[in-house]
């Protein structure tokens, strides 16, 4: 039995829908998220671009290569609209705090971390082409469909 398109061959990945049930959900994992309790997932705070508020979300990260990525599974959803209108974002887990500026990737840098996000990542699998099992070259293809993201660390100057 496999596990939708990403344990056998490729099928049309799901289309993301925001919903209130989805909204629920994620306050409920960011609770978790700030006590430390969901293993590789953080909270990710950009500032609204039309309202300026802090908006937060959990995020998972993905470090390849000794460099730190964000990955948007969903694609372009409010959070990546905002880290392109404001590219400072807050990052934290448990009682870690971490200020970094984005910086876009290219679709060739995006591939390998795209890649590394699936495998990690089952709950987002359906929202990608590409499969666990499928080459970079996939994922540098479908890279256009979900940004990600460097971070880089903000330096204040103190």
């Amino acid at each position: 039995m496999t596990d939708g398109p990403h344990e056998g061959g490729p099928q049309e990945p799901r289309t993301f829908t925001r919903s209130r049930a989805r909204d629920i959900g994620d306050a409920v994992t960011s609770v978790f998220v700030r006590l430390g309790l969901v293993p590789g997932t953080s909270l990710l705070t950009t500032r609204g671009r039309r309202s300026g508020l802090p908006r937060t979300h959990p995020a998972t990260l993905v470090t390849l290569d000794g460099r730190r990525w964000l990955v948007a599974p969903y694609g372009v959803v409010s959070w990546v609209h905002n880290v392109r209108a404001d590219p400072r974002v807050l990052v934290r887990r448990g009682l870690s705090r971490h200020v970094f500026v984005v910086r876009a990737a290219s679709a060739q840098e995006a591939g390998p971390v795209l890649r590394q996000y699936v495998r990690r990542s089952r709950p987002t699998r359906p929202y990608f082409a590409a499969t666990v099992d499928s080459p970079v070259e996939a994922f540098v293809a479908e890279a256009d469909r979900h940004p990600v993201f460097e971070l880089v660390p903000y330096d204040t100057g103190r």
